[in-house]
């Protein structure tokens, strides 16, 4: 076979199309088979023509003048090695492009793995402010630090980068900040983004490189009223009058939490029965709770007025929901009226409305009571989660005489105290 004769660079920028018929290709020498290809608006490419094994082919190898003659004899020489070592440059291209696309498609930054993990779980928390303070923590101190990065690409030490400026300063901030960084890369690797161990597990990994946040700040626990100052301090809260101030007064008498009673319904409460049943999905520990409720508690259910069109029992004003700022402002204002206030014995501060649930606590191992029956009247998980499956009685009528002598503690009446010593029931 006659060999075509090897055209210099100049004569391959003067080939023309000869303006007639689709593509023209000329044989440019060098390397067998190979062809620039010029169609009728003159975009050129090279083409090597080939033979693999049984097949016939035509194999790119790129624009001109971008990929220049001798960089096209080049590659057109490395195409005809790779055929003689058995390898079809066309399969193999192909490969490498599929390889590419799937790496491209499992490809995510963090900060987009963040919203795709947002989007898929939040909605099993139980409420919009645990949703946005889930979210914002990542906003304001991880995506700043690995936010642009690649999921597959992160390792231990960014998460250093985002941990280290707040670890010792605010320790328990950055603890929950790890675990949702966890989460977030658990979710990418198993929607196929990422690979291998999650660079920001505490046990084995990071416990190696950070102290441990037990060892650099104590549990914040919300100030709680000292025991002593109890009865004066609900005495000064049923001299005042609102529905926010009833709602406390309810959230004392029931140590329920501050959500629970301000988004307490009619629908909820057997006034007949004295009882008020809280749904699971309002519970902290997605359990439906009852309350037993004392002839106190009832008198103050029956003398709150019911707004129309409204299902709550402590509405606001204007209607719906009453916020927690408003049982947080009614006992700043019971806290200023008192000369040195209201103060919690351990830390000196102003006593909040969830620590009258610690003042109860404390009035119930006070007075002897059996621990399980306290823990279940704060609605926390009592045992194990067998434990819990095999118990049938959560307590109620011994509840309510517990609540009943918690309600005589806080006003202050004589034969407050009683001794339970009984079996659980």
């Amino acid at each position: 076979m006659k060999k075509a004769r090897e055209l210099s660079a100049k004569e391959v920028r003067d080939l023309r199309h000869p303006g007639k018929g689709t593509h023209a290709i000329f044989a440019v020498g060098g390397v067998d088979g190979l062809l620039l290809q010029i169609t009728p608006n003159n975009a050129r490419s090279w083409i090597l023509r080939c033979k693999v094994g049984t097949k016939r082919r035509h194999i790119g190898l790129g624009g001109f003048p971008d990929v220049s003659l001798s960089q096209a004899r080049e590659r057109a020489r490395e195409a005809k090695e790779a055929i003689r070592r058995g390898i079809d440059p066309v399969e193999e291209r192909r490969a490498a492009q599929a390889a590419l696309a799937a790496a491209q498609a499992r490809g995510l930054i963090f900060a987009d793995a963040v919203d795709k993990y947002c989007a898929a779980k939040l909605g099993e928390f139980r409420s919009d402010k645990h949703r946005k303070q889930w979210r914002s923590t990542l906003d304001s101190y991880a995506c700043p630090a690995i936010g642009k990065m690649m999921v597959n690409e992160i390792e231990v030490q960014d998460i250093l980068r985002a941990l280290e400026p707040i670890w010792s300063t605010k320790t328990e901030t950055a603890s929950r900040l790890r675990g949702r960084i966890e989460n977030v890369l658990a979710w990418a690797t198993v929607a196929g983004h990422r690979r291998g161990d999650n660079p920001a597990r505490w046990r084995g990994n990071l416990d190696a490189i950070l102290p441990k946040p037990t060892k650099l700040a104590t549990v914040d626990h919300h100030p709680a009223l000292a025991l002593s100052d109890t009865p004066a301090w609900f005495a000064d809260l049923r001299a005042r009058s609102g529905a926010a101030t009833r709602a406390l007064e309810f959230l004392a008498m029931t140590a329920a939490r501050s959500g629970e009673v301000r988004g307490a319904t009619w629908a909820e409460v057997d006034l007949d029965a004295a009882l008020w049943i809280i749904p699971r999905e309002r519970m902290k520990a997605r359990r439906e709770h009852r309350v037993p409720l004392t002839m106190e508690s009832v008198a103050l259910l029956k003398a709150m007025p019911k707004m129309q069109g409204c299902e709550f029992v402590f509405a606001a004003p204007r209607g719906g929901m009453l916020t927690d700022m408003a049982l947080s402002a009614c006992m700043r204002r019971i806290n200023a009226a008192r000369e040195g206030g209201y103060l919690d014995a351990r830390t000196g501060r102003a006593a909040v409305p969830h620590g009258l649930r610690s003042t109860f606590r404390d009035w119930t191992a006070e007075q002897g009571y059996q621990r399980d029956m306290a823990e279940m009247a704060l609605a926390h998980n009592v045992g194990t989660e067998v434990e819990r499956a095999y118990r049938r009685s959560d307590m109620l009528e011994r509840r309510r005489a517990m609540m009943a002598a918690w309600g005589r503690f806080l006003r202050g009446e004589a034969g407050a105290k009683v001794i339970e010593m009984g079996a659980a029931g």
